[in-house]
């Protein structure tokens, strides 16, 4: 483990400090097809710190919380910011939102019963990765008003929705079994 101050988590404090510009170039100016591509640069940063923390090993204690923060923050806002301008579909706005509570919900109670941080799945992170494809395939649909990406976009949508759903599953089953193991550690002593 290294320290803190490292390549991944300056770009992850990179995509956090990007966040405002994506908003702002959604809400404030209205330049869909700027803000789609500033989404991709976001999300591609989100692959580029995890490879680069496995790659040069600069894992670290904070990079682990920083990375799923910066995650969250990034596709909360670009949902929030893409529901405003209208360009993201009611449907995916509603069940992203309903997951994100969802495991809000459920990283509090893990986290107040003794479980602990639960670690990322492969298919959390694949389908984060297609949630925000899917995100920023619709801001680019409407800044450039191409039906076919936004068909793409839901299909990709769909699919990045049910392993999204998949994952929180696992990350649930996960969650309960390190409660457990806590419970019983603690009534060990």
């Amino acid at each position: 483990m290294g320290s803190a101050v490292n390549v991944p988590n300056s770009i992850s404090l990179a995509r956090l400090a990007l966040i405002p510009l994506f908003m702002w170039l959604l809400i404030g100016a209205d330049e869909l097809v700027w803000g789609g591509w500033l989404l991709f640069i976001i999300a591609s940063t989100d692959w580029v710190d995890g490879y680069l923390a496995r790659r040069l090993d600069q894992v670290t204690e904070f990079g682990k919380l920083l990375d799923p923060v910066a995650d969250r923050l990034a596709v909360v806002s670009s949902v929030f910011a893409g529901w405003w301008v209208d360009a993201l579909p009611d449907w995916f706005v509603i069940l992203l939102v309903v997951r994100e509570v969802i495991v809000a919900i459920g990283a509090g109670i893990i986290a107040l019963r003794g479980g602990g941080k639960v670690d990322v799945r492969t298919i959390g992170k694949r389908a984060t990765f297609g949630i925000y494809t899917a995100i920023t395939w619709f801001i680019l649909a409407t800044g450039y008003d191409w039906d076919w990406l936004r068909v793409t976009a839901a299909v990709v949508g769909a699919i990045s929705l049910v392993m999204y759903y998949i994952a929180m599953a696992y990350y649930a089953i996960d969650g309960w079994g390190q409660m457990r193991r806590s419970r019983l550690e603690n009534a060990d002593r």
